[in-house]
């Protein structure tokens, strides 16, 4: 995985020499490594940095691992957390995946394990990312990091707002969405006035995504609103 190689990793280990060896063998793997001993450490890096991955001991010498992970959670740390742990339980793996962690390795491990899960856990939060950042709706595809929209690969040349309107129809694709909801929620109107902004994005929206050929996907409903296909 080439990706891998600019990976940022927290590690909180108590243990220095297991600190020093996992360090090492991360860094020896391409990854940029930070390590904390304790938990009020590990705090303080995590709030002033964006890690793609937190490797958590349990067992820390100023608070348990757990509540520093419910800790980061709630301060709005979302990054994935593989914990380490010599608590080898059914209940003890279960109350960590529950409170906040997204994989659980028990000690003693082996390297190649651990570097293993490290690459699923960011295979799968970079999945996540991708997601986050695009929209789908059959053929239309809405790109929220370019501003971009295409049906079909084809890119649509869409106006700022048109796109808005766009990713409105799609969030709420397959629902009626009235020409009130979309005054409130795309134009900011509070009030609804006397106006036809919204049946001549409308007609534009559609000349544009309903090109010739395709099957149309905004369709209106006379005297109620719209709908965006999506079946």
């Amino acid at each position: 995985m080439a990706y891998h190689h600019s990976m940022q990793l927290l590690l909180v280990e108590d243990e220095l020499e297991i600190q020093r060896f996992l360090k090492q063998s991360l860094t020896d793997a391409g990854y940029e490594v930070d390590a904390a001993k304790d938990g009020r450490a590990a705090a303080q890096l995590a709030s002033g940095k964006k890690y793609d991955v937190l490797i958590v001991d349990l067992g820390l010498p100023d608070q348990d691992g757990i509540d520093l992970i419910l800790q980061l959670r709630q301060s709005g740390v979302s990054s994935p957390v593989l914990i380490l742990s010599a608590r080898r339980s059914v209940d003890d793996r279960v109350k960590g995946l529950e409170q906040g962690g997204d994989d659980y390795l028990t000690k003693p491990f082996a390297l190649a394990e651990l570097l293993a899960r490290l690459r699923n856990l960011l295979r799968r939060n970079l999945a996540a990312s991708e997601e986050a950042s695009r929209l789908c709706v059959l053929d239309l595809e809405l790109d929220f990091i370019r501003r971009r929209a295409s049906r079909g690969g084809e890119v649509l040349n869409l106006s700022p707002q048109e796109f808005v309107l766009l990713e409105y129809l799609c969030r709420h694709a397959g629902r009626v969405v009235t020409r009130s909801m979309l005054l409130s929620e795309v134009w900011g109107m509070r009030i609804q006035p006397d106006t036809n902004v919204v049946d001549v994005h409308i007609y534009r929206l559609r000349g544009k995504v309903d090109i010739e050929g395709r099957e149309p996907l905004i369709k209106t409903l006379r005297g109620i609103g719209y709908v965006l296909k999506d079946r």
